[in-house]
């Protein structure tokens, strides 16, 4: 197998040209289908536009990745496919070379982390059958691929990228001639970004047959890395990624990726998780399918441009690129879906602790609906309280509720878009502490396993009292805690230190208003 070097220097000299025959030569029908090109007709008429969606949740494996992976084995020698191939993945990647190698019959070990959710491990073995083993090392993708190398060094077997490949980049690329031979005029074209090889393939394609096509990348705001590249001119790493939308959760973009992005793209689109539970509401709605958030990201996009940009009348497509969602995610996606599209609102009020106090304001909300009431004694003379209420006309009714709420004397701020108030203070209003405490809050995320939350604790140790703790499991890759210890003034420094020897993702927010207005011991 060529090393990483001289396979980054051989696509080098690929032209827009030979991705175009490599595309229109991939023989990837071999294992994949031509997935439909349907039509959105709820969201068409939402939009003003004509939406069209590609289905990769049709594929064999549920998802577009198989395209890559099979086109990339097929182009093996001969010797090459005998000898095996090794992948390291926990998701999509993993499922389309399992069911590549079971299609042309040559071993394969996929190396997937051991935090890695057993239905996930249980489809590998599904779909690759007898061709495929399974190894499961590490906590993270780092540690899983560290160690598929390893095994590429020690057998000779050929590992097959997930993205940063011109054979899986144009295995990708025949999507983009599927939709424009359904839609030769199509006017803008939306496709979800992770590691950039199915927005290379398809842009790079597309901007040969129709150049007046325009390429629209979309990245979730938490592991935007393309956007980072092109603002740098070069790919970067990013020091973080956030967990939900896990199929585009990639740190750094691919290098031959991002050279056909910056040539082919024409703008990026960045999306939040609560845009992106709308977008599989969406899709739901049109198709009865359950998108995966990472599926959803191109729907999600499209509604957002089109607002900012008053777009009516145009053709305009995106591709469900995946469907393999955990079944116990869709509790966070139905809480979350309302306040995207902007058919909920939440927000915090203080209230005088008095008779009549809570019909009073029931009264001044009018005829909104409240879809959730959180109260809590705060003092003898006031309650603070966290509310929902339904909208029916988006943000202008919401706008006009502020003022109203300001008008009759009620101290108020919106929360609809304050991510610790929405994942742990709107399940946790429930009191201050009884006396004064230094306390710090801190949020972390750790892997996902049997005993994971244990191992959570024992590594915090117990030098500092804990004073808040709340954990949630959305069924995703990572667990979410909300901490908050009691330290010193004079600590703060030896904590930090202890903190970063911990090598967990952590942010503080001490001065979050959801956290001083709910859980604080007094209100700065």
């Amino acid at each position: 197998m060529p090393s990483d070097t001289q396979i980054n220097a051989s696509v080098a000299t690929l032209s827009k040209q030979d991705y175009l025959v490599k595309i229109l030569q991939a023989p990837i029908y071999d294992a994949a289908i031509a997935t439909d090109l349907v039509t959105m007709p709820r969201l068409s008429a939402t939009l003003g536009n004509q939406v069209y969606l590609k289905r990769e949740d049709q594929q064999p494996v549920k998802s577009f990745k198989l395209r890559g992976a099979y086109n990339c084995i097929a182009q093996l020698s001969k010797s090459q496919q005998a000898a095996g191939v090794v992948a390291a993945s926990a998701g999509n990647h993993a499922q389309g070379v399992a069911y590549a190698a079971h299609r042309l019959g040559i071993p394969a070990i996929i190396v997937m982390p051991e935090t890695t959710p057993e239905i996930k491990v249980d489809a590998v073995k599904h779909f690759g059958k007898d061709q495929v083993t399974v190894v499961q090392h590490g906590t993270s993708f780092d540690q899983a691929s560290e160690r598929a190398k390893l095994i590429c060094a020690e057998t000779g077997m050929t590992m097959i990228p997930p993205f940063d490949h011109p054979d899986v980049i144009a295995g990708q690329g025949t999507i983009g001639k599927e939709i424009l031979e359904h839609v030769h005029d199509l006017e803008y074209l939306f496709i979800a970004v992770g590691g950039g090889g199915l927005a290379a393939g398809i842009s790079v394609y597309a901007k040969q047959i129709n150049p007046n096509i325009r390429i629209i990348a979309v990245e979730s705001e938490e592991s935007a890395c393309l956007q980072a590249a092109l603002a740098q001119g070069h790919p970067v790493t990013l020091p973080s990624v956030g967990i939900f939308a896990d199929g585009v959760a990639v740190k750094t973009i691919g290098e031959e990726p991002f050279r056909l992005c910056q040539l082919y793209v024409d703008e990026v689109v960045t999306v939040t998780n609560d845009e992106i539970c709308t977008a599989i509401k969406d899709i739901f709605d049109d198709t009865r399918v359950i998108a995966e958030p990472a599926g959803a990201l191109s729907i999600a996009a499209m509604r957002k441009y089109c607002a900012q940009h008053d777009l009516k009348g145009a053709k305009i497509a995106g591709i469900l690129c995946g469907a393999n969602i955990n079944f116990h995610t869709l509790r966070y996606v139905s809480e979350r879906c309302e306040l995207g599209e902007q058919k909920e609102a939440v927000f915090a009020v203080k209230l005088k602790e008095q008779k009549g106090a809570f019909k009073a304001f029931c009264a001044t909300l009018g005829g909104l609906n409240i879809s959730e009431f959180n109260y809590r004694f705060a003092t003898n003379s006031e309650a603070h309280i966290f509310v929902g209420v339904k909208l029916k006309q988006g943000r202008t009714e919401f706008t006009a509720l502020m003022q109203r709420l300001h008008e009759n004397a009620y101290q108020c701020f919106d929360l609809s878009d304050n991510e610790l108030a929405k994942l742990h203070v709107r399940h946790m209003v429930g009191g201050r502490p009884q006396t004064p405490l230094n306390e710090t809050i801190f949020s972390f995320s750790f892997p996902e396993y049997p005993g994971a939350l244990m191992h959570f604790l024992n590594t915090l140790g117990e030098q500092w009292n804990i004073t808040l703790f709340h954990y949630r499991n959305h069924g995703a890759a990572q667990g979410l805690v909300l901490v908050g210890f009691d330290i010193a003034s004079g600590e703060r420094a030896l904590f930090n230190k202890h903190l970063e020897a911990l090598d967990y993702s952590a942010q503080e927010h001490t001065d979050d208003p959801a956290y001083q207005f709910f859980l604080a011991a007094d209100i700065h």
